[in-house]
């Protein structure tokens, strides 16, 4: 395991943020929210190491969870958890195509921005923390970050709507060994990529619930 090697610190850090805001909400309105989501993620390259070849992630469907924590009156904290389930197809041009099945899943922690809205509520969101990704039998995780715009929709009840779209970056790395093909014309078990940014972006919708 290289990059980000223990991303379980991260439910100790929300527990702390949980505490803390509840320590400071002085009043009846809503202090925590959870939304569930659906969404779509594109994008994402692996270079393979001293070559022009790729492995390149297909654009598939992603699920997730976003709990948020009121900081202030326009501030929140939040974590957000994003998995997709994907194929990485092999872009070559020496080697026969190839895919292998990827897990990408996202855990992060960071905060929100809203501006002022009685119906429609604009938003930004910014957060740090890792990357599992995982392909066949091999997994890795990486540093990564990512950055959001969105809106949330009937933001004074305690049911409304969360749409946005988010940038991801993650910082792999060049020791890593993610993917492995093998079959009766190719042998590209035990790849080394280079170290460079996996950016994906994706776009999602969910229900809020607060509380």
């Amino acid at each position: 395991m290289h990059g980000v090697t223990d991303i379980r610190i991260l439910p100790v850090l929300l527990v702390s943020l949980i505490l803390s805001s509840a320590a400071q909400a002085a009043d009846d309105s809503p202090v925590f929210e959870i939304t569930p989501f659906g969404g779509y993620r594109f994008g994402g390259t692996f270079d393979v190491q001293d070559s022009n070849d790729a492995w390149e992630v297909r654009d598939s469907s992603s699920v997730g969870l976003v709990l948020n924590l009121r900081e202030r009156a326009n501030t929140q904290w939040e974590f957000i958890y994003s998995q997709q389930g994907s194929t990485a197809q092999l872009i070559s041009s020496s080697q026969p195509a190839a895919r292998v099945d990827l897990d990408i899943q996202y855990f992060q922690v960071g905060g929100t921005y809203q501006w002022e809205g009685d119906l429609l509520r604009p938003y930004l969101a910014a957060t740090i923390g890792g990357t599992r990704v995982s392909a066949s039998s091999e997994s890795d995780a990486f540093f990564s970050g990512s950055i959001g715009l969105g809106f949330q929709i009937m933001p004074e009840s305690r049911v409304g709507i969360r749409v946005e779209a988010r940038a991801w970056g993650s910082l792999t790395d060049s020791d890593t060994r993610l993917f492995c093909s093998v079959g009766p014309d190719q042998n590209v078990c035990g790849v080394r990529i280079d170290g460079s940014v996996l950016s994906q972006v994706e776009t999602f919708a969910g229900v809020v619930f607060r509380f």
